[in-house]
C-alpha cells in the first residue's frame, strides 16, 4: 500500500471538518416521498455552491480535481456527521457520474455531469430484474432499434428512488443472437418518458426507496447509448466497479462510529463487565479497523488505475457481512427498545438492523462477490 496523508491533506481535513460542522443539516431527513428528494437535492446544492461537490472529479467535468486521498478525507469526515451514506443522490454521484466520465461522449458528459453536481437531478439504476439479479447477464428487458431510437419493453426491480428520479442508467438486451454478455446495451433513460410505470415497494423497516419499473414500448434516443450498442456489459462492469470500489465508503466509515456508540451504550448500561459482550465489541472494533485498512488499500490501488478493479468486491463483501454482525450485536447491547421502529434514536437502531439484511444483496450478493474474488482476483477456475 502506498497511501500517506500530507500536510496539505491534514489542512484539508481541518477545512472539511469545520465546514461540515457549520453546515450539516440539523433537521431529520424525511423517510419517504417528495420530501426526500427536496432534502437531498438541497443538501447537494449547498455542497456545490460551497465548492464541495465532485472533489475528485476532473476539473474539466466540473469537479475540483483533488487527489483520492482528499476524497477519502471528505468521506471520513462526512461519515462522522452521521448523515446517511446512501441517499437519492447516490447513483448519480457514485454510479452514473463516474461511468459517464469514463465511457460517455463529450456531448453526454456536458449535458449530464453539471446537473448531477449542481443537485438538479436524481438518477436511479435499472439493472436488476425478477429473473436477473445476481446473474445480471440474464436480463430480458428488450430494446429494438427503430430508426434513431431504442424501443424498450420489460421490467426492472429493486430500483432505488425510481419514483423520485429524473434519469436512469438502464441495461437492455439489444441482441439475442450472441452470448448473453455480448448483447447488452447501457443507455440513459429519461424517467418521464411515456410508457414508464413506477410502483414503489414497501420494505420491512417501513421504507419505500425500492420500486418496480415497467417499460411499455418506451422510446429512448440512440444518442443516449453509452459505450455503443451491444457493449453494455463492459460499461456496466465499470459502473459496478465504482460502486463496489468506492461507493460504500461513507457507510464503511460509519460502522466505526456505530461500534463506538454501542460501546458507550454498553458502558452506560453496565454491560462491559459481561465478558461475552465485551469480547463481541472488541472484535467488532478490530473488524472495523480491518475494513478501514482494506479501504485504504483500495484507494491506494485506485491512485494508479484508471478505474477501480475487481478487488473492490473484497471490501464490499467484508462490509456487507460486518454490517450485519454489528447490527445484530446492537440488538443484544441496546435491548428490546432497539426493535421499536420510530423517528427517534431507538427507531434508528431498528432501521439499521432491518436494513442490514439487504447489504449482502444490493450491489451484487455476497455469493457473487466471492465468485468475483475467486475468479477475477485469485485466478481460480469458474
Amino acid at each position: 500500500m502506498d497511501l500517506a496523508f500530507s500536510t496539505e491533506d491534514d489542512e484539508f481535513r481541518d477545512e472539511v471538518r469545520t465546514w461540515l460542522a457549520e453546515n450539516t443539516p440539523s433537521e431529520r431527513r424525511p423517510r419517504a416521498g417528495q420530501g426526500v428528494r427536496d432534502y437531498d437535492l438541497a443538501w447537494q446544492r449547498l455542497q456545490h455552491d460551497a465548492g464541495w461537490a465532485g472533489i475528485s472529479w476532473p476539473v474539466e467535468f466540473g469537479g475540483r480535481g483533488l487527489p483520492l486521498t482528499q476524497q477519502l478525507i471528505w468521506f471520513e469526515e462526512y461519515a462522522r456527521t452521521g448523515m446517511r451514506g446512501i441517499d437519492s443522490r447516490f447513483v448519480g454521484l457514485s454510479h452514473a457520474g463516474p461511468t459517464l466520465i469514463a465511457r460517455a461522449t463529450d456531448e453526454q458528459r456536458s449535458f449530464h455531469l453539471p446537473k448531477i453536481l449542481r443537485g438538479d437531478v436524481i438518477w436511479c439504476q435499472g439493472f436488476s430484474e425478477p429473473e436477473a439479479g445476481s446473474d445480471l447477464a440474464s436480463l430480458r428487458t428488450r430494446a429494438v432499434v427503430d430508426g434513431d431510437e431504442l424501443v424498450v419493453t420489460g421490467q426492472k426491480i429493486w430500483t432505488s428512488f425510481a419514483d423520485l428520479a429524473d434519469y436512469q442508467e438502464l441495461l437492455v438486451r439489444t441482441n439475442t443472437e450472441v452470448s448473453k454478455h455480448k448483447g447488452i446495451t447501457w443507455v440513459v433513460c429519461d424517467m418521464r418518458s411515456p410508457g414508464i410505470d413506477i410502483r414503489p415497494i414497501k420494505t420491512m423497516e417501513g421504507g419505500t426507496d425500492f420500486c418496480e419499473v415497467f417499460y411499455d414500448e418506451v422510446r429512448i434516443p440512440l444518442a443516449n447509448v453509452v459505450g455503443g450498442i451491444d457493449n453494455g456489459w463492459s460499461v456496466a462492469m465499470s459502473t459496478l466497479s465504482f460502486e463496489r470500489g468506492t461507493g460504500f465508503i461513507v457507510d464503511q466509515v460509519q460502522l466505526s462510529s456505530t461500534v463506538e456508540r454501542l460501546i458507550d451504550v454498553a458502558r452506560e448500561k453496565g454491560l462491559l463487565g459481561d465478558e461475552e459482550i465485551a469480547r463481541a465489541l472488541s472484535h467488532a472494533r478490530a473488524d472495523v479497523a480491518s475494513l478501514r485498512a482494506l479501504t485504504y488499500v483500495g484507494i491506494s490501488r485506485n491512485l494508479h488505475a484508471p478505474e477501480p478493479g475487481p478487488e473492490g468486491s473484497i471490501v464490499k463483501l467484508h462490509w456487507a457481512d460486518l454490517s450485519k454482525r454489528i447490527a445484530r450485536l446492537a440488538v443484544d447491547v441496546v435491548g428490546p427498545r432497539s426493535l421499536a421502529l420510530g423517528d427517534d434514536d431507538d427507531g434508528d437502531w431498528a432501521v439499521r438492523y432491518l436494513s442490514s439484511f439487504a447489504n449482502s444483496i444490493g450491489g451484487g450478493t455476497s455469493e457473487i462477490q466471492r465468485n468475483i474474488i475467486g475468479e477475477r482476483v485469485l485466478g481460480l477456475p469458474r
